[in-house]
Order: structure tokens, then sequence, then C-alpha cells
């Protein structure tokens, strides 16, 4: 029941991952249109044999994930207006076998439901506490939803009402397009169905840590220009413990060490580590009630804490931009520069 539903493929410099994520729209008997963000590899020719219509966007304009989905799903339109359903997914992801077909039954059974998503998984989890890091992340609540993450089936006259993508939010455009929609009387539903498979492929500190800083760069970026209340908690969380925390922890320290001497410096050091240990084990301890393993759990808290820094830094570097003026653009973390403009 999927002959309703064409795709929307998104990527920049995906390689052998836009391979797959096209094999995989092929396999469930879809097709549709790839959009290529300014690639330097050979996405585009991989693209057209496998029975996609291709659009290259104009790099006279800044690159954005919310800029490829809206130009891809023009382009559909254009070449098939009939079509009822869209799903967006990003390049460096593959469709579940039998999530096309659980999206279209659920939403001609749910008129009022606009967007649904599904369960996005690490396609490597094993690979590194990073990639473990992102499979907890995907693993979002179902029912009614606020908002919903790049992989989605949309209704395509729900799209068009609530304006589409906002071309010029380099990240966070998901929150403010959902914002939107619901503002256009829609709801939004996750299932607990297998939806995508994703190759995040961070096996090293670097490319995690510069993700971490887009997520504050686009975060305080989609709040300050439209108040959506998504990223509040995540932002104010890292601006305390990536900013507050340690500057008071050393000012306390620098006190006591002029007050008590050394003994007086380790201890307030001493307790602020701690302080930041108890935190990572409540976050750890929240992950393992949602049925994740110890050591996942654990390498969560302990990561999350860690990535408060380069959230905050994110902030920093996205004010720094506005005051100087400069168009807002993606930030990459892929070894291959492959900001596939996705997550």
């Amino acid at each position: 029941m999927t002959g309703s539903l064409a795709v929307v493929a998104i990527g920049r410099n995906e390689g052998a991952r836009l391979i797959r994520c096209l094999e995989s729209i092929r396999d469930c008997g879809l097709t549709g249109v790839y959009v290529d963000s300014g690639s330097t590899d050979t996405s585009v020719a991989a693209a057209t044999p496998l029975g996609f219509a291709v659009v290259e966007l104009d790099p006279a304009k800044p690159f954005t994930a919310a800029r490829a989905r809206h130009e891809g799903f023009q382009r559909l339109r254009e070449l098939s207006p009939s079509t009822e359903l869209v799903m967006f997914v990003d390049g460096d992801c593959e469709i579940a076998e039998g999530w096309p077909n659980a999206a279209t039954v659920f939403l001609h059974e749910h008129k009022d439901v606009g967007v649904v998503g599904g369960r996005r998984r690490e396609r490597r989890p094993e690979a590194s506490a990073y990639n473990r890091l992102c499979d907890i992340e995907w693993d979002t609540p179902t029912g009614e939803a606020l908002a919903i993450g790049g992989d989605f089936v949309v209704r395509a006259d729900a799209y068009e009402q609530a304006g589409g993508f906002d071309a010029s939010v380099p990240s966070g455009e998901e929150p403010e397009f959902c914002k939107r929609l619901r503002a256009a009387g829609w709801t939004i539903h996750r299932l607990d169905q297998e939806m995508t498979l994703h190759d995040a492929d961070i096996t090293h500190f670097r490319p995690w840590w510069t993700r971490q800083i887009r997520s504050g760069y686009g975060g305080w970026d989609v709040e300050r220009r439209f108040r959506l209340g998504v990223f509040d908690r995540m932002l104010r969380s890292a601006m305390v413990w990536g900013v507050a925390y340690p500057f008071v922890s050393l000012v306390a320290s620098m006190l006591a060490a002029w007050m008590f001497g050394a003994v007086g410096c380790v201890t307030v050091l001493f307790a602020a580590g701690l302080g930041w240990l108890v935190q990572s084990a409540r976050i750890a301890r929240h992950a393992r009630r949602q049925g994740h393993s110890w050591l996942a759990s654990l390498e969560y808290g302990w990561l999350t804490m860690l990535s408060k820094p380069a959230i905050s830094w994110g902030v920093f570097k996205s004010i720094r931009t506005r005051a100087q003026n400069k168009p807002t653009g993606i930030i990459e973390y892929k070894s291959n520069a492959s900001e596939c403009a996705s997550a």
C-alpha cells in the first residue's frame, strides 16, 4: 500500500552510505528525488542509474538540510503532482523494509496526523561509544509528539499548508517545521516501528565533538529566531555545566588555595569533580531505565556531560556569526566532510 508514497533523499559526499540508502528505497519498491549539496565524490553519478531524479543545489547559496529537503519536495511535486505522501530520508540512512507500508497504512487510518516517524537505529553501535550514544539519542518516546527527526513521512498537502522547510535554518529545522505544521491543525506521531538504519560512523573524538558544537550552534540559532522551546533545556544545561560550573569551580578552588592552601584547593576540585560524576550517573540511570545496557548507559552519561562545553562553544559561535552579520550554514563533522545536510 505504498503507491502514493515517494521519497526525497538528501546527501553530501556520502559515498557508499548513499548507495545503500538509494538501494534500500528501490528495494522497498519506491522511487523519488535525490538532492545533492555540493558533493565532490561520485554521489550524483551514482543516483541516476538507480532511477532517481537528481537535484544539484546551487552552491551560491548556503547548503542546509532544510534547503535540500524543500527543493527536493518541490522537484518531486513537479515530476509527480499526484503524490500524496513524501518520505524525507538522510543519505546516510537505509529505509527498513516494512516502514513504507506501516507509515502509509497509519496515515490512511488517521486523517488528523500530518507527519509520522518511527525508530531510527544506528548501523554499527558496537563500533564506538559515539555510535552507541547516537543510538540512544534516536530512541525517543512513541505516540503523539511535538516534533520529529529528519527521517519521516509527511502528507504532501500538510507540508504545503505548513509552508515547508525554512531553507535558512542550519540545524534544528525539523522542530521549526513541526511547530508550523501543528499550528496548521495537524498532529505528529511516532510509531514503535523500525524506520531507518543510520550510519553516523563516528569512531574518533574529534568528529563527535564537532557534532556537539553543531548542536549548540543550530539549537541557539533556531531558538533565538523562532522561540520553539525545544532546545531550551539542552542549551541551559550546556551553559550551566559547560560554562558556569567549571568557572565557579575554578574561582572557588583559587579562593580555597588562597585561604587554606593546597589542601583547600584540592578539596574544592575533588568536590567539583564528584558533582560532575553524580550528574553523569543520574543521566546514565535514566538511560538504563529505558532498557539500554549498563555499558551504553554509563557511556551515555559520561559523554552527555562531556558534550556540555562543546554545545556551549556552538552557542558562542552562533552568537558571533550573528554579531558579524554572516549567513548561517552547516557544520561538517564526518571524516570525509560529508555532512549530507543531515543529522
